[in-house]
C-alpha cells in the first residue's frame, strides 16, 4: 500500500493560485488528490489550474476572499457540492508587513488589516472546514487534515514586523489547540513554517544585494527555498503516513534557524 497515495481525496488551498500554495496544490494533485484553489483573483486562479493540467488529481478554482466569512463558506458550499466532500485544508493566503514602519508608528488600520487576513482568514477557512469534518466523523468517516502556513516570524524577533510576527504566532497556538480538540474525530492540525521563500510577495527584498549578502551565508544549502520545496510536506500531512502527527510546527528553512 502506498502511504502516499491521495486518489479520492480532497483538498481545499486558500491562496494556491502562486507561491508556496500553488507548490502545495500541484504536489497533491500529481499524488491523485483533488483540489481547489481558492483565491480572490479569477484570473490568476485560471491560471494556477491551468498549470496543473495533466496531474492525476482534478482541479477546481473558487474566488474567494478569506476575510470574508460569507465568502468561506460560499467556496466550501461549491467545493462540496462539486467533489462532495474535503478531506484537507491548507490555510495558506497571507499578506506580509513589509517592515517599513516601526510598532510606535503601526497604524489601527495595518494591524486589523494584517490580523483580518492572516489570522481570521485561517479561522474562517478552518472552521468551515472542520465543520465538515467533523460531521463527516460522527457520520463514520473519520479523516481531516488541517494546515496553516505560518512563518519563522511566528518564532523570532522580527522588528518592523511585529503585526505580521504576532499573526503567525497566533497561527502556531491555534493548530495546537485545534490538534488536541479535534482528534477524537481524526481530524489532524499542524501549521508550517516557511524559511527565506523566493515569491511575489518576497521579490522585493531578495532583489536587494545587501540583503541577499546578509542572509545567504546564514542558510546552509545556501539558496532560497522555492515553491516545490512545499510539495513534500504536503503530501505527507495530507496523508494517512501522517495520522498519528498533530499539533506540530514544520520549519522548512534550508537550516537557516539551526545554524
Amino acid at each position: 500500500m502506498n502511504l502516499f497515495d491521495l486518489t479520492g481525496r480532497v483538498a481545499v488551498i486558500t491562496g494556491g493560485n502562486g507561491g508556496i500554495g500553488l507548490g502545495i496544490a500541484q504536489a497533491l494533485a500529481g499524488q491523485g488528490c483533488n483540489v481547489s484553489i481558492w483565491g480572490r483573483n479569477a484570473d490568476k486562479n485560471k491560471a494556477a489550474a491551468a498549470s496543473m493540467a495533466g496531474l492525476s488529481g482534478k482541479v477546481d478554482s473558487r474566488v474567494c476572499d478569506v476575510t470574508d466569512p460569507a465568502s468561506v463558506n460560499a467556496a466550501m458550499k461549491a467545493t462540496l457540492d462539486i467533489f462532495g466532500r474535503v478531506d484537507g485544508c491548507f490555510a495558506n493566503a497571507g499578506i506580509g508587513g513589509g517592515g517599513r514602519r516601526s510598532f510606535i508608528e503601526r497604524t489601527e488600520e495595518e494591524w486589523r488589516k494584517m490580523f483580518a487576513t492572516n489570522l481570521d482568514g485561517v479561522f474562517h477557512a478552518f472552521q468551515a472546514a472542520a465543520r465538515h469534518m467533523t460531521e463527516r466523523a460522527e457520520a463514520g468517516d473519520p479523516f481531516g487534515r488541517l494546515v496553516a502556513t505560518s512563518s519563522l516570524a511566528s518564532i523570532f524577533g522580527t522588528a518592523r514586523n511585529e503585526h505580521y510576527a504576532a499573526t503567525k504566532a497566533a497561527i502556531n497556538a491555534l493548530v495546537r489547540a485545534l490538534g488536541v480538540e479535534l482528534a477524537r474525530h481524526g481530524v489532524t492540525a499542524n501549521a508550517i513554517l516557511p524559511g527565506w521563500i523566493k515569491s511575489d510577495m518576497t521579490a522585493g527584498i531578495m532583489a536587494n544585494e545587501k540583503f541577499v549578502a546578509n542572509v545567504m551565508p546564514r542558510i546552509p544549502v545556501r539558496r532560497f527555498g522555492e515553491a516545490g520545496d512545499f510539495g513534500g510536506i504536503a503530501v505527507y500531512l495530507m496523508s494517512k503516513a501522517s495520522s498519528y502527527h498533530t499539533a506540530d510546527t514544520f520549519v522548512i528553512d534550508g537550516g537557516y534557524t539551526a545554524f
